[in-house]
């Protein structure tokens, strides 16, 4: 049986020993905080996933601030970390899945789709008493083969494109998408005609997904009879905007796509228009 969506720790206890694991822990302010963190303790056997180096491509001042990875050199990367067609992967971080997501959503667009985030991360194993360890893992590099799913991502020409014609997902904070508050990017506000779904509502206070009912629900709330092909995700950088997509699936809304260049690119170009409320 393979894992598509999110994994209990007591399901990763069980299997610890055959699945593929990565800490993708990471803090924006602090973007070495999470090799430091994974370097003190992390799950047994976990290799760590770099949001900057590993689940991104190189920033250019026009392609936002995570742009996506080239898939060859990402699939060079699974391979150098040992992951094979038949491996069940799991991603964690800290608690929430937001910087995991990334991962999930990273080997699903490359054709693997044995891949789940572990809901809770970290904090809720540790919090069980499960085993941490400082070993660093060596593992055997195969030969990753990548295929993409290019109808999984739409990029900046196609949203300036069709703007009036998507149906926009902004998964930051309201402050953020309402643009009366931006302590990231250096310019507040959203994609026009933008929706708003915060992704830290799809978790609870411990950092656990909702359950697929609540998700489903408040997804609805938001996006009324659009059906979740319709619908591009966004953030500042494309990271949060996995989050959303993960939720979708975990309440059987497939099919969303991702606007990974995301509000860091869109207002790297002036030109493009900018919405506040």
């Amino acid at each position: 049986m393979a894992y598509k969506q999110l994994v209990s720790t007591a399901e990763l206890a069980a299997h610890l020993d055959r699945w593929r694991v990565f800490d993708c822990r990471h803090d924006l302010a602090k973007p070495d905080w999470g090799g430091e963190q994974y370097r003190e303790a992390h799950i047994p056997g976990a290799m760590f996933a770099s949001l900057d180096r590993d689940l991104s491509s190189p920033k250019n001042g026009k392609n936002g601030r995570h742009p996506l990875p080239d898939p060859q050199a990402f699939g060079e990367w699974l391979g150098r970390c040992g992951v094979k067609p038949t491996d069940q992967v799991v991603a964690y971080d800290a608690a929430n899945g937001a910087t995991a997501a990334r991962l999930w959503w990273l080997l699903r667009w490359v054709g693997h789709d044995a891949v789940a985030v572990l809901d809770g991360g970290l904090a809720k194993w540790s919090a069980e008493g499960r085993p941490v360890t400082a070993d660093i893992p060596k593992p055997q590099a195969t030969k990753f083969r990548v295929h993409v799913r290019g109808e999984m991502a739409v990029d900046v020409h196609a949203i300036a494109k069709t703007l009036r014609q998507r149906t926009l997902l902004d998964a930051r904070a309201p402050v953020r998408y309402r643009g009366e508050q931006e302590p990231i990017d250096p310019v507040a506000g959203r994609i026009p005609g933008a929706l708003n779904r915060f992704n830290m509502d799809n978790v609870r206070a411990n950092g656990q997904f909702k359950s697929a009912d609540e998700i489903k629900a408040d997804f609805q709330r938001v996006l009324g009879d659009r059906t979740p092909d319709e619908v591009v995700n966004y953030c500042g950088s494309g990271v949060a905007a996995c989050h959303n997509l993960l939720a979708m699936e975990v309440a059987g809304l497939s099919g969303g796509k991702l606007y990974a260049g995301s509000w860091s690119e869109w207002i790297a170009d002036p030109a493009r228009p900018r919405e506040k409320s």
